[in-house]
């Protein structure tokens, strides 16, 4: 394997859309299967004999995770949302997800940003790490303790920043639920490779501008904007109606409308 990628946050999505384009001469098939198969081997390993399920959120790591997870006969997953998704996300949701998928609505709508605007468009990391407290991790602990699992397993990865454990891939929450990342130490081209060999088909979000950057998410969780006003330049471009329906709650969405008129 030869490795291209940095951290996410640290590439650029064109430097991903290459990579992918060039995968073949990346990593070989064969190593993406025999790194496959040892996954599958640990997960089976780890979980025997516990109640397991895993998170899905439609994203490139969690759908690698989805398909090797029901390899290793572990097919109950859920997902969490709120009512700030993506309309077209939502829509490639409902044809691709998982026979078993729960999905977990936290609640979060316009009414509710417009009392958080700190929210919009995180500024900075532990802004943005919220978005994943009051969503998806929220949504995991309900999940978690409904179906009285031993521990839910996510995709999360080293080669993104995520802390996935100190000294394991498992580590249990203040809160009693415990995570295991079994994808903890797949690179970045071993997830494309994978992506690739095993035909995966990807959600829109990754044709979106700074997709592989920003990866699944709310559209106020967007990251990475000088303004405000990008912001709202980057969303309309995807669906100009969640900007003219956050018009009735934002100033700035308003005056983004106004000026391309």
């Amino acid at each position: 394997m030869r490795s291209v990628l940095g951290r996410k946050q640290s590439s650029k999505h064109e430097d991903w859309i290459c990579a992918m384009r060039d995968i073949e001469s990346l990593i070989s098939s064969e190593e993406v299967e025999r790194k496959t198969v040892s996954t599958i081997a640990k997960i089976r390993e780890i979980t025997a004999g516990k109640t397991a399920a895993y998170a899905w959120s439609g994203g490139k790591d969690s759908l690698v995770l989805g398909r090797i997870c029901e390899a290793a006969g572990i097919p109950d997953c859920m997902m969490g949302i709120c009512n700030l998704e993506y309309p077209q996300f939502m829509e490639w949701i409902d044809y691709n997800r998982p026979e078993y998928l729960q999905i977990i609505n936290t609640g979060q709508d316009l009414d509710w940003l417009a009392k958080h605007p700190e929210m919009l468009f995180p500024k900075d990391s532990k802004t943005a790490s919220r978005w994943f407290q009051i969503v998806q991790h929220k949504a995991q602990a309900k999940y978690y303790r409904e179906h009285n699992l031993d521990m839910i397993i996510l995709g999360r990865r080293r080669a993104d920043g995520n802390y996935c454990g100190k000294r394991s891939d498992i580590y249990t929450d203040g809160k009693g639920v415990t995570r295991y990342s079994p994808l903890a130490d797949w690179k970045h081209e071993e997830i494309l490779g994978y992506i690739h060999y095993f035909d995966v088909e990807l959600p829109p979000i990754y044709e979106w501008e700074k997709g592989y950057l920003c990866g699944t998410h709310p559209w106020p969780a967007r990251q990475y904007m000088e303004t405000e006003q990008q912001g709202w330049k980057e969303v309309y471009d995807i669906d100009k109606t969640i900007v003219e329906n956050a018009a009735q709650h934002f100033d700035g969405a308003r005056k983004f409308l106004e000026a391309i008129k």
